[in-house]
């Protein structure tokens, strides 16, 4: 993890955080990816259904498209543009907030989600692309009342200023230790390198990932 936010926009991210877009994704890319993103994903078996057909004579927009995603282990049937993205979808549609909106470039972490157990960012990623996979925002971390290590770890540790990157920094965090990328500061610092903090907050992050790691273990 840089020593401030703006080494951090330069570095590329290690290939270990690649997801349904990868970190550090190009512009030109992305937006060849949202060109075809519909039709690829219809090859690979992801069921979207057109609206219109069979709704003939309804109110219904025939250019959207029916996409179900599994939010938390909740499922929602919405009628989407197919540009709409997997953190618009769930912000604006499903109404969880805690997943943030910061650049909407895939450059600060800010919206990091998971994904079939693999962290993405969401405002980089098609909401159809996801259809019917299972998408974990931080609403769905803790059990019940009782945080998940990773939140608590945050609190105890002072992880956080502003608090407005700390979604995704704790979702990627989740994945960091789950998979094994927690063992020593240098690794933490290089893994959890695509989420920003304005706020400068890195050393109390590492030591949060590194407490929720022995928790954990």
């Amino acid at each position: 993890m840089p020593e401030n936010s703006s080494d951090t926009t330069t570095e590329p991210d290690p290939p270990s955080q690649m997801s349904v877009l990868p970190f550090g994704v190009s512009r030109r890319r992305f937006i060849a990816y949202s060109g075809t993103a519909v039709a690829a994903t219809a090859g690979a078996a992801v069921v979207i259904s057109r609206l219109g057909d069979d709704d003939a004579g309804t109110d219904v927009d025939p250019d959207l498209i029916s996409t179900v995603l599994v939010v938390n282990g909740t499922e929602h049937t919405l009628a989407l543009d197919p540009r709409t993205t997997l953190l618009d979808a769930v912000r604006d549609q499903i109404g969880l907030t805690g997943t943030k909106k910061g650049c909407d470039h895939g450059q600060c972490g800010a919206c990091t989600v998971h994904v079939d157990g693999r962290r993405v960012l969401s405002c980089l990623t098609l909401a159809a692309s996801v259809n019917t996979r299972a998408v974990t925002t931080v609403e769905g971390l803790a059990d019940g009342e009782d945080l998940h290590p990773v939140q608590q770890a945050f609190i105890d540790n002072d992880a956080m200023q502003c608090g407005f990157c700390t979604p995704g920094q704790v979702m990627s965090a989740v994945a960091v230790i789950e998979g094994g990328y927690a063992r020593n500061d240098e690794q933490i610092r290089e893994h959890m390198s695509g989420n920003i903090c304005r706020c400068s907050a890195y050393p109390f992050i590492v030591e949060a990932v590194k407490t929720a790691r022995d928790r954990m273990a």
